[in-house]
This record gives structure tokens, C-alpha cells and sequence, in this order.
């Protein structure tokens, strides 16, 4: 085993396999300086081009990208006060008072040494997990994998947002909608609604893309958030590097609170964070500057979700379930190259494994010294006002969904899905349980149907099969009797009595969604039908449950109920509501099918930044024609083909255009 590390290591040094993880690199620290996106995000963008590609190539890019998002989010928390993506929000408790006492380069140069740390740690653990596990794995059987799925989606249900009940009604949604296409059982259509787009089923990177992408950038727009006021990093960045070795048994203490948190499907970076800000917190001798910038503050959240990686990809890699949301996405690259997670890649790709783990330690340490070489000209881009990169990364997100199957349909999904992200991130409805749940909806349709054919109803005998079902009642009573972490109930907070109305709504239209299911799945083949059917079911009677609580409780505080823009300022009282953009996504659909994508996003791109970023004429058409050419090297260098309108039909224009 130990020459397999070796070898593992010797390719991924040779010229092309470090260029793809150095380009994934680099692709990670860009996904995560850009507030609003992240690593979900950044792979989405990515799995369109890895399809049919050398697994040994791209693996390396996508745990790049994977590794350093957590590392580079620390300017715009730091110099900015946004997080960069959820992993930061602990970040800027201490790192944005540093920043602004001039001691940015201070809280810098801690996070990302704490960052680094952090990741190796992980990297080690996943290392030491795989050694151990291995044999085990070996011998799990169908019905073990069957009830593996069950509690890591009642542990994604009941420990994501406030609402256990919320939460597992969220996961019903999300395998409802990977049920989506043909049955594996029978080979049956469900909820195709008789088109051929459907039938594959809803393509992943439109799924990622439209429950984190779109809501993100359209509550920083919302909020119209101004980047630092300062370029300015000031000085220490060495001594924030020695100050995370002085501080060593936190890092260690964090990295495995990160670890740990990291390996339960469903947690991910934000629950990481704030628990390891709160060791920090219990276990600090002198508090008196947390809050207002004590680098212990800093270098405690940074190691834990850097750590995380390594312990999310320790049930991806094992048991094919995803450790986070990120991980959903990458499970899905993994299948889109041909690679089986699970004991099929403890068999036969175990040099995968160790490529993946030597990936996520080398793109550690180089994503740590390429934040360092470019804090200063990274603190300058701060300045930028983030509406004048919004249009570019919406026309990124949808050339991206195009990708997924080059129709205009996935154009569609992604408008759509975006604006169920937009509600349930607004609502509370855990988007990440939705995402999980949609990627294990086919393992668990497989599972059930493979368990019954091979044991029969006897698989419940089993005693693996006895131990995961005794750990999924522990985790549904542990989740009960756990408090919100969210602010108390108060007459003032965020959960304070809210208008019923548009809460109700958005229950009612994921309810209709689920008794159409049911109408739907009533007409089909037993095998068919019985998947989609009971968990049509189960997310029904929730729902039903939500409702009641909702009528009992709608004149009272709770945190069933709420509307999130109701935690918000009044200095940042958003002046346009979500339909505001919507309306602007809308119409970039309504410009691309007149007058085809490179026009319409030339005229999309150009109006934007005049409208809402108040630039020129002439120079938003001069950085629109920027984007412009980059669609048209890509459409070159990847020989791509982009939607057309409504013109193309009419006039037969030249390339790129046409």
C-alpha cells in the first residue's frame, strides 16, 4: 500500500498532472475571493468540461478547486466583512476589527498559515481513515449501504437549519426531484412531462448552480453591499505566522473539531465554523478582545473548515455519500468520469484515492503561498463595487448550465431552480439537504431494489443492518432535543411574528409539487412507482405537520417561521424585492432568445452595468465586448456551440455571432 502512495505522488508531480491541479488551484482561490459563490459553485462550473476526461488529469483539478476555497474566502471576511463563501462567517468576528485597526496583513497572515495547517490535518486523517476502514468497507453488503443512505439523509434533515422538520421535508423535496427521468428498476419515465430534456433526468450542475449560485449573488446585490473601504493591508503579515505556531494545540484542537463535523453528511463549513469559534471561545482564558480582533478568533475558524475537507471526503470516498454540499457535486464529477466511489474504488482505483489525498495536501500549501504573493493586488480589487462584476458572473453561471446538455432547457431549469433557491435560502429551507438528497436519491432507489432482490425482506436481520437503524433513531433524538443556534425569540429578532402570507405560499407550491408526485407516481409499475411514491408520502405528511405548525403559531415568535430579510438593517434595507431580480434574470433569457447568447449577453451585460452600476455607455459596451471575446475563445478553444435566438433564425450571421 505504501508503494501505491508513491506512485500516487510521483504522477501527480509529473508536468501535466501538477499543471491540472495548479489550474484547479487557481480556480478554487478565484471561486473563492468572489463573494457569493464557493466550492458548490466553482465545481459546477467545472463538471461540464471534465466529462469523458483522464480521471488522473482532472481529479487532481476538482480537489484543487475543492481544497483552497476555504482559504482565499478570507479576504473579501477579512478586508470586506462579507464571507466569501459560508466557511468564513466566523472569520469576520475578529478578522474585519483587525482589518480595520490596519491589521489586516496580521489576520492574513494567520488565517492562511491556520488554513494550511488545517488542511494537511485533514489530508493526514483521510489518509489514516482510508487504512483503517478499508477492510470494512470490503465487507458492507447491499442492505448495510441501503440503511448507510437513510441515516446520512436523517442526519442531513435533522442537523441542517433550525427545523428538523424543515430539514427532512427539504430532503424529500430533493429526491423527489432526483427521481426525475427514467426508473432504475424498469426503465419507466417519471416526471418527465413527456420531454426528452427530463428524461436523463435534471442535470446536477444546474442543480448546484441554482440552489447556491443565483440566491447568493442576488442577496449581495440586494443588499448593495459596498467592497472595503480600504486597499490599505498594513504590516505583520510574518507575525500572524508566528502566532498560529504559538497557538498549535488550537489548531490541533480545531482541525479535529473540523474533522469530525467534516465526516457527518449534511454539516459543512458553516456548522464547522461557528463550532470552532465557540471552543475558541469556551476555552480561551482572556475573552475580552474576541469579537473585536483577537487573532485567536481568526486562526481557530480558518483551521476547522480547511480541515473539513478531509473529513467530508471520507464518507464520499468510502460510502459514496456526500460529507457536505461541495462533496455532492464532486460525487457527481466522480460518476461523470467513470470512477465508482465506495468499495469499488477501494478495489480498483485505490491509486485515485491516494492521487486524491496527495491533491488535497499539495493544494493546501500552494493555495497558502499564492494568497500571500497576492494579498496586496487582491486588497486593490476590493475595491471594485460588486455590481459591476454581478453580470459577469450571471452570464459565467448560465453559459455554464448550458454546458449541462447544450439545450435551451437548461437555460430554463437554471432560471427556475434559481428562484426556488432564492425562497429557500429567504425562508430557512436548507438548500444544502436539498442538494444531498437530490445527488443520494438514485443510490437509494438502486439500494432499495438491490437489497430486496438479493436478501429479500430478510436484510433486516442483518447485523450492520441493526446497528445503522439503532444510529438513525440516536441521531433523530439527538437532532430533536437540540435547541436552534440562531438568535433567541424576541418580539424584535428575526424570528418575531412575520407577514403569513409569502412563507405560506411557498409551502403551499412545494406541497402542490409533492401531491403531484403522487398523482404521477400512482400510475406506474410497482417498482416503479414505490420509491418516488413513499417518499412523496413522508415529505407530504411533513409538510402537513409545518402547515399546522405554521396556523397554531403564526401570531406567536418561532423559528419554524421566518423571514430572513427581517435580520437585516435598516441601513441595508434592500430596495428592490426578489422579484426585482428575477425580472433581470428574465431578461437575459428574453436578450439571449432574440438576439442569440454572444448578442444577448453583449446587450444584457452592457445595460446592467449601466442601470444598476451606473458605468457609461461607452465603457460598459467596451467591458461587455470583453466578455464578448472570452465567449468566443472558448467557443474557439472547446469547440462550443451557444444558444441561439430568434435572429440566428432570420439572418445567418458570421461566427461568433451567429
Amino acid at each position: 500500500m505504501f508503494s501505491v502512495m508513491l506512485e500516487a505522488l510521483a504522477t501527480l508531480l509529473t508536468v501535466e498532472h501538477f499543471l491540472f491541479l495548479c489550474l484547479g488551484t487557481l480556480l478554487g482561490l478565484i471561486v473563492g475571493i468572489l463573494p457569493g459563490l464557493g466550492g458548490i459553485v466553482g465545481l459546477s462550473l467545472l463538471l461540464p468540461f471534465v466529462y469523458g476526461k483522464d480521471p488522473t488529469l482532472v481529479l487532481p483539478m476538482m480537489i484543487g478547486l475543492l481544497a483552497v476555497t476555504n482559504t482565499s474566502d478570507t479576504f473579501p471576511a477579512v478586508l470586506m466583512g462579507i464571507p466569501g463563501t459560508s466557511s468564513a462567517q466566523a472569520t469576520i468576528l475578529d478578522g474585519f476589527p483587525l482589518a480595520k485597526r490596519g491589521e489586516a496583513a496580521r489576520a492574513l497572515g494567520a488565517a492562511f498559515s491556520a488554513s494550511m495547517l488545517g488542511g494537511l490535518f485533514g489530508a493526514l486523517i483521510l489518509t489514516l481513515a482510508i487504512q483503517v476502514a478499508r477492510p470494512i468497507i470490503l465487507g458492507v453488503g447491499f442492505g448495510e449501504q441501503l440503511m448507510l443512505i437513510i441515516l446520512a439523509l436523517t442526519m442531513v434533515g435533522m442537523l441542517t437549519g433550525d427545523s428538523a422538520v424543515k430539514g427532512l421535508a427539504t430532503c424529500g423535496v430533493g429526491l423527489l426531484l432526483g427521481a426525475v427521468g427514467a426508473a432504475p428498476a424498469t426503465g419507466e419515465y417519471r416526471l418527465a412531462f413527456d420531454t426528452v430534456y427530463l428524461s436523463d433526468g435534471i442535470p446536477l450542475v444546474i442543480v448546484g448552480l441554482g440552489m447556491f449560485a443565483v440566491p447568493e449573488m442576488v442577496e449581495i446585490l440586494r443588499r448593495r453591499v459596498a467592497i472595503s473601504s480600504t486597499a490599505e493591508l498594513g504590516s505583520g503579515t510574518l507575525r500572524g505566522f508566528a502566532e498560529t505556531l504559538r497557538h498549535k494545540w488550537l489548531i490541533v484542537r480545531c482541525s479535529s473539531i473540523g474533522t469530525l463535523i467534516g465526516a457527518l453528511p449534511g454539516l459543512g463549513g458553516s456548522v464547522v465554523n461557528w463550532v470552532a469559534y465557540g471552543h475558541v471561545v469556551q476555552t480561551a482564558k482572556d475573552r475580552s478582545m474576541l469579537g473585536k480582533g483577537d487573532i485567536r478568533g481568526v486562526i481557530g475558524p480558518e483551521s476547522a473548515n480547511n480541515a473539513d475537507n478531509g473529513g467530508a471526503l471520507i464518507p464520499t470516498l468510502m460510502f459514496g455519500i456526500p460529507g457536505s454540499g461541495s462533496m455532492a457535486v464532486f460525487l457527481g464529477g466522480l460518476i461523470l468520469i467513470g470512477v465508482e466511489p465506495g468499495i469499488g474504488m477501494m478495489e480498483r482505483h485505490l491509486d485515485l484515492t491516494y492521487s486524491i489525498i496527495w491533491s488535497l495536501a499539495l493544494a493546501n500549501v500552494l493555495g497558502t503561498a499564492t494568497c500571500l504573493v497576492l494579498a496586496k493586488p487582491i486588497a486593490r480589487l476590493t475595491l471594485v463595487p460588486f455590481a459591476m462584476l454581478a453580470p459577469f458572473m450571471i452570464v459565467i453561471i448560465y453559459f455554464a448550465a448550458y454546458q449541462a446538455t447544450r439545450s435551451w432547457y437548461d437555460l430554463v431549469a437554471l432560471f427556475v431552480l434559481g428562484a426556488l433557491g432564492m425562497y429557500m435560502k429567504r425562508f430557512g429551507w436548507s438548500r444544502p439537504a436539498l442538494l444531498i438528497g437530490y445527488v443520494l436519491s438514485m443510490r437509494l432507489d438502486a439500494a432499495v431494489y438491490q437489497s430486496v432482490q438479493v436478501y429479500g425482506m430478510s436484510f433486516l436481520e442483518r447485523t450492520g443492518v441493526l446497528v445503522m437503524l439503532a444510529l438513525i433513531a440516536v441521531s433523530i433524538v439527538v437532532a430533536v432535543r437540540m435547541k436552534p443556534h440562531r438568535a433567541p425569540l424576541t418580539p424584535d429578532g428575526p424570528y418575531a411574528p412575520v407577514k403569513p402570507a409569502p412563507e405560506m405560499i411557498f409551502l403551499g407550491v412545494l406541497t402542490a409539487f409533492v401531491a403531484y408526485v403522487i398523482y404521477e407516481s400512482s400510475r406506474l409499475t410497482f417498482l416503479a412507482r414505490v420509491f418516488p411514491l413513499s417518499v412523496a408520502l413522508i415529505s407530504l405528511a411533513l409538510m402537513g405537520v409545518l402547515a399546522a405548525a405554521f396556523l397554531r403559531k403564526a401570531k406567536k415568535p418561532s423559528y419554524l417561521f421566518y423571514d430572513s430579510e427581517r435580520e437585516w438593517g435598516d441601513q441595508e434595507r434592500p430596495v428592490h424585492s426578489d422579484l426585482h431580480y428575477q425580472a433581470w434574470m428574465l431578461g437575459l433569457l428574453a436578450a439571449v432568445g432574440l438576439a442569440g447568447f454572444v448578442l444577448g449577453v453583449f446587450a444584457y451585460v452592457t445595460v446592467f452595468l449601466r442601470v444598476k452600476a451606473r458605468v457609461a455607455w461607452h465603457n460598459a459596451a467596451l467591458a461587455a465586448s470583453g466578455i464578448v471575446a472570452l465567449l468566443a475563445f472558448l467557443s474557439y478553444l472547446l469547440v462550443l456551440d451557444y444558444p441561439r435566438g430568434l435572429l440566428q433564425q432570420l439572418i445567418e450571421l458570421p461566427w461568433p455571432l451567429g
